[in-house]
């Protein structure tokens, strides 16, 4: 099952991405509809790793914690800026999953990449990388970046049901979102999943 399964994601980050309109899908309201950025936008790789577990094929989240200086206490895919001794985003994306889980660069078999996302609110340009890793890692998070380690069946994406849209906890209009076990994934992390959502569908999957 998993091995079907890898392939057909191989095969869905070999065809031509769905980019902007399947990220836009996720996005919150009042999201620019054009792919803009900033010219001192700062660059940034998150990983998107999948991995067999429970047999099944799962992927990897966190909740970051309350110190952090963006986006605290939000959703994320493991990742962050982009640092000089960085060769690429890949690199960046590798060396952030380690630091933040304790994920080895050599566990991962890289499979391609997603659609670039400006983030207005932080001003960063993000480059999700996708990722395989044969075994499920010895996951080891970083307390001072990961307040969680959320673990997800990749076959809820294709769920309908996971699809959602109503008010954030923290109120505010409605919005977009994932809801992933108890959790409720939106903003960059939801439009990034919303474009692998996308792209398996249009590989085949669901």
């Amino acid at each position: 099952m998993a091995t079907l399964a890898l392939d057909l994601i191989r095969c869905a980050l070999r065809r031509p991405l769905p980019g902007l309109a399947a990220q836009l899908r996720m996005a919150p309201p009042g999201r620019a509809r054009a792919p803009a950025t900033a010219p001192d936008a700062q660059e940034a790789g998150v990983l998107l790793l999948v991995y067999p577990h429970q047999a099944d094929l799962h992927f990897v989240l966190t909740r970051r914690t309350d110190r952090l200086g963006y986006h605290r206490g939000q959703i994320s895919l493991p990742g962050g800026r982009r640092e000089p001794g960085d060769a690429d985003l890949v690199a960046t994306a590798l060396r952030e999953a380690q630091e933040e889980l304790g994920i080895s660069a050599e566990q991962v078999d890289l499979l391609g990449a997603l659609t670039a996302l400006y983030i207005p609110p932080s001003n960063f340009i993000v480059q999700p990388v996708v990722g395989y890793a044969s075994a499920r890692p010895a996951f080891r998070p970083n307390t001072e970046e990961v307040a969680e380690l959320i673990e997800s069946p990749l076959r809820l994406l294709l769920d309908p049901a996971t699809r959602q849209t109503g008010p954030l906890p923290q109120g505010g209009p409605d919005v977009p979102f994932y809801r992933i076990g108890e959790h409720v994934v939106w903003g960059a992390t939801a439009m990034v999943l919303s474009e692998f959502e996308m792209a398996l569908r249009n590989a085949g999957a669901g």
